[in-house]
Parts: C-alpha cells; sequence; structure tokens
C-alpha cells in the first residue's frame, strides 16, 4: 500500500506503546492516564508494553527501530533520550535521528531531602555542611545513567563541594535507606519521597524545578534557595519511530495534546507529582538537543560514563 494511502487507511488495528520501565513507573503511571481518551479518539486499543533494563535503554531501543507504521510508539524520558547520549556515544540508538518526537507530556522535578538527624534545615546549611566534611554527606542515585547522578554532579560542581554518590538497583530501597539514616540525602522524584516527606520521616530543603511545586507549595526551588542555574527535572515525552508518515506523526501529535490538556488528565497527572506541558514536535526535538548537551558537559566535566 502506496504511504499516502496507509496514512489514510490508519489506524485499522490496535496500537503499542512501549514503556520502557516497570509498571508503576512514572512513564507507565502516566502513558495509562492519557492513552484511554487517544485510543478513544482513534477508534482502537492502545496496548502498554512495559520493557524495562538497562535504564530504559531496552525500551527505548525497540521503539527506535520498530516498523515505522504508526502501530508502535514509545514513551521516554530524560534518562533515555538525553543521558544516555551524552553518557555513551556508542549508544545503539540515536534519540534525535531514530525518532519522530510527538509531544513533552511534563515534568518532574526532584526533592532534595535529608534525613532529620542532618544537621540542615535549608538547603544553604546542607552546602555548608558538605563544604565543611568533603565527601561526607552521601546521596542515593540509581547508577551513573540516572538523573540523581548527573544532578548530584551538578550541584557540585555549581557550589564547589563534594558528596559521595551511593548507587542503588531501584528507588525504593534508597528511600528506606535514607529513612532509616544509613544515607544522608536523597534526591529523588516525588513518588516515592513525596510520602515520607509529608509524614515527617525525611525534611524537605528544596525542589529542583523552575517554580515550586503544587504538591510542596511552602518547600523552596534549589535557584530561591541560593544556588542560581540548578534546575533539573525528569521530563516525559511521547514517540514515533523516524520516517512515521508525517499525517500519522500529525494525527498523533494532536490526540496526546489534547488528551493531555483536559481537567481530569491533568489533575491525575498532577497527582502523580507531574507538572503537564505539552509541545509541537519541533519544540520537543529542539528541546532533546539541549538537554544531551547540558548533560553532556556535567558527565564530561564529572568524567562519567554509562556503566
Amino acid at each position: 500500500m502506496p504511504p499516502a494511502q496507509a496514512a489514510d487507511a490508519w489506524p485499522s488495528h490496535p496500537i503499542r506503546l512501549i514503556a520502557p520501565f516497570p509498571a508503576g513507573s512514572s512513564v507507565d503511571a502516566a502513558v495509562r492516564v492519557i492513552t484511554p481518551r487517544v485510543a478513544d479518539a482513534l477508534g482502537q486499543f492502545i496496548v502498554i508494553d512495559n520493557r524495562a533494563g538497562a535504564s530504559g535503554g531496552i525500551g527505548a531501543e525497540l521503539g527506535a527501530k520498530a516498523n515505522p507504521d504508526g502501530y508502535t510508539l514509545s514513551g521516554g524520558t530524560t534518562s533515555t533520550h538525553a543521558l544516555a547520549k551524552a553518557l555513551n556515544p556508542h549508544l545503539s540508538y540515536d534519540p534525535l535521528r531514530d525518532f519522530a518526537p510527538l509531544t513533552l507530556i511534563g515534568h518532574l522535578p526532584y526533592i532534595i531531602a535529608v534525613h532529620p538527624a542532618v544537621a540542615a534545615a535549608s538547603l544553604q546549611e546542607l552546602i555548608a555542611l558538605a563544604r565543611a566534611k568533603p565527601g561526607q554527606i552521601r546521596y542515593t542515585t540509581v547508577g551513573n545513567a540516572s538523573m540523581a547522578r548527573l544532578g548530584g554532579e551538578l550541584l557540585s560542581t555549581l557550589t564547589g563541594i563534594r558528596m559521595t554518590p551511593i548507587a542503588y538497583k531501584s528507588s525504593a530501597q534508597s528511600v528506606l535507606d535514607t529513612i532509616a539514616g544509613r544515607i544522608e540525602m536523597q534526591f529523588g522524584t516525588m513518588g516515592p519521597v513525596l510520602p515520607h516527606v509529608r509524614s515527617g520521616t525525611l525534611r524537605p530543603l528544596a525542589v529542583t524545578g523552575a517554580a515550586r511545586s503544587p504538591a510542596l507549595p511552602d518547600v523552596p526551588t534549589a535557584i530561591e534557595a541560593g544556588v542560581p542555574d540548578f534546575e533539573v527535572t525528569l521530563w516525559l515525552g511521547l514517540f514515533a519511530p523516524a520516517r512515521t508518515p508525517r499525517a500519522i506523526v500529525e494525527r498523533l501529535h494532536r490526540e496526546f495534546t489534547a488528551a493531555i490538556g483536559t481537567p481530569q488528565v491533568r489533575n491525575a497527572l498532577l497527582l502523580q507529582g507531574l507538572q503537564p506541558q505539552t509541545t509541537t514536535p519541533a519544540e520537543f526535538s529542539k528541546l532533546i538537543a539541549a538537554e544531551i548537551d547540558k548533560w553532556g558537559r556535567v558527565a564530561r566535566k564529572a568524567n562519567l560514563k554509562l556503566e
């Protein structure tokens, strides 16, 4: 069937959306809120296919190499489409060349939180403590390819401090060790950290987005707390494979942005700690390129490579 006719007939059967992280992850939770409305608009089911592993790299590679016919889409994050490229020049897929961006879903800011026994009631006090005790403040990561690791390195670079990253297999385990007092600092996304902040078992010092989080309106941003240029968020977005017919990309962009813009979906995403934001495909491509450049500079300065 010629491409124009294929696009006109699309979609004629269910669509697969690859979530490159496990069920319950930020990407998985977000797309499960959004896709029912898009499926209704398209008249076809959208099946979520969780393909976790390699910090999202397994699912991202599957999405990059899928048939560009509009029947396989994928979710992605800063980790899969910026950090992976910044840390690994020999990556098996190219985040810019191998995908047709559809739209950004939104941003997840991180929370810088400490165990209550840490003698720091503000971010500046934590920085002063780390400066007085080089390397003795430990913070949690899930490896070199995680935003927590790169964010910790960026904070160290901007403030001239030295902290020690401790790698965990999962954020759930890292939170448990922080609330138990075995680790001083948690650099985590809203989902796993927020309940412990609300219960008082972790003390929040700052959020890392451009603006305060509606979930923690009394907690300042890191910029407000005196660290200019420190903005670290995990963005989530949606992709088709490169060379997907333009008409299909435009239709998918239109339906996904419309779904994300509904009050019901926006409110559901906000409850997950996500700050919804949609973009045009061109805007999304520009964001990805800028993020690869930003985190590449941080990784080179810290001599970080993909594990």
